[in-house]
């Protein structure tokens, strides 16, 4: 097939999401009670969820049905489309092939609608009035800005105080949907007066602004918490992402070796890696899928498997993760995004079990892997999707020097229009190298009184 852009029909939107937890050799450990480290059931999930979201976070069902009101909400902008990267591979010089799935054109300019829209669909069958979350980069804050606006459900977001200055136009996008959004830490919360109390300048993290939203929604019973990732269920809306895409290729008459996603928490990675690792594990092919990390955040290629909590405060239940402590703040990279210390449940087993892999990037080599996206396909990338570029011009130059056509999938997430600023410094020469170093790694984790895994 010799077109640049392979396109899928509206008839042909995923009927149903992939739980990848049913085709898993090592199921997930299960999350342990924060306070007294005994295993929790679903019921402990119950202050914070609608109990609709809590079966499919714990479902062993392979598919899971797609609402008709949330397919439709997903016609506004799905099936996206997938390209192939010609002049990104003629720049490279390269044999190999190069795809890329594009979920920029959503609303909100990311992949982060498709478990928005689903998160907020059941959240409203349950009168739910309001809903809190926490945003990175704002892309989950938006996203779910829109849902909670087109299911008519308040929406209140905490955003890490460095995006929140670092990116205005995010909040005023997310305000423009009605929501209300907050620099993380404030003084309105516990949790953020904790955290202000131990350091006044803080830039804040995912893990603060977790705690505070977390804390706003289990304080009041008419308002329900939702999470931008991480957590199964999360990962599986996704999927949608990577089920286009296996049709996709398949009308283009390929199959990648190498899939690639940027990494923050795993809702990126998961959703368009596991509908072709289900390949590998029912059909026996063999697709390497990589999740790219940034150096700053290294918590798949630095981090310990071990019990951790989701949140810096220790609110949230405990969870099987890769990570590199709930107290670990990142360096104030531009990819707010990833800018998260641990990893999904399921996503880490999966790395323990040697069944994906994992690359971390310094933010100048993934802005130089940006602007030569920019410069040969016309989209400015976000700078998480620098991340996967960045690991996919590595997989291509390998070819060249090995010979190899290989096929390389890329999950371009989002555009990064919102994000010119972080490009002007990097343009300017005034974007700083940032990699943690493992004295800092080892420093924070030796606070960690969290139950470690064999």
């Amino acid at each position: 097939m010799s077109t640049r852009k392979i396109t899928l029909s509206e008839k042909e939107i995923p009927e149903a999401w992939y739980n990848i937890v049913a085709d898993m050799p090592n199921k997930p450990l299960p999350p342990l009670h924060p306070g007294t480290r005994a295993p929790i059931g679903p019921e402990a999930l119950a202050p914070l969820f609608p109990m609709a979201l809590i079966q499919q976070e714990v479902s062993q069902e392979k598919w899971i049905e797609i609402p008709e009101e949330v397919r439709e909400v997903y016609k506004i902008w799905r099936p996206t489309p997938m390209f192939r990267a010609r002049n990104l591979e003629k720049a490279l010089d390269t044999p190999a092939k190069i795809y890329y799935k594009y979920e920029g054109v959503s609303p909100s300019g990311s992949h982060k609608p498709n478990t928005a829209v689903a998160q907020a669909y059941y959240n409203k069958q349950e009168g739910v009035k309001r809903i809190t979350t926490e945003t990175g980069a704002g892309q989950w804050g938006s996203a779910l800005s829109f849902a909670c606006q087109h299911f008519g459900i308040e929406c209140e977001v905490y955003m890490v105080k460095i995006s929140f200055k670092q990116k205005p136009y995010r909040k005023i996008l997310m305000n423009t949907w009605g929501a209300q959004v907050y620099a993380s830490p404030t003084d309105t919360t516990e949790a953020g007066r904790k955290v202000l109390a131990m350091d006044p300048d803080s830039p804040g993290s995912l893990g603060i602004a977790i705690s505070e939203a977390v804390e706003r929604a289990a304080s009041d019973e008419h308002t329900k918490y939702a999470l931008g990732s991480v957590l199964n269920h999360v990962l599986m809306h996704q999927t949608v992402i990577g089920l286009e895409a296996v049709k996709q290729m398949e009308k283009a008459g390929d199959l990648p070796d190498i899939v690639v996603a940027p990494f923050g928490g795993g809702s990126n990675f998961a959703g368009i890696s596991f509908p072709f690792l289900r390949l590998n594990l029912e059909e026996g092919k063999n697709i390497r899928c990589i999740a790219s990390e940034p150096a700053s955040c290294p918590k798949l290629t630095r981090g310990v498997f071990r019990y951790d909590f989701g949140d810096m405060v220790g609110m949230t239940p405990l969870l099987p993760m890769y990570t590199l402590g709930h107290n670990f703040v990142p360096a104030p990279i531009h990819a707010g995004g990833l800018r998260y210390h641990g990893a999904g449940v399921v996503v880490s087993q999966l790395l323990r079990d040697k069944l994906i892999e994992a690359r971390a990037h310094d933010q100048l080599e993934c802005f130089e892997a940006g602007v030569l996206f920019a410069k040969t396909e016309g989209i400015l990338p976000a700078p998480e999707t620098n991340h996967a570029i960045a690991t996919a011009i590595q997989e291509a130059k390998r070819c060249k020097e090995e010979g190899r056509a290989e096929t390389i999938l890329i999950h371009l997430c989002g555009h990064g229009n919102f994000d010119l600023a972080a490009y002007e410094t990097y343009l300017s020469g005034n974007l700083e190298h940032h990699e943690v170093t493992q004295e800092e790694i080892e420093a924070n984790l030796a606070q960690l009184d969290t139950p470690t895994i064999d």
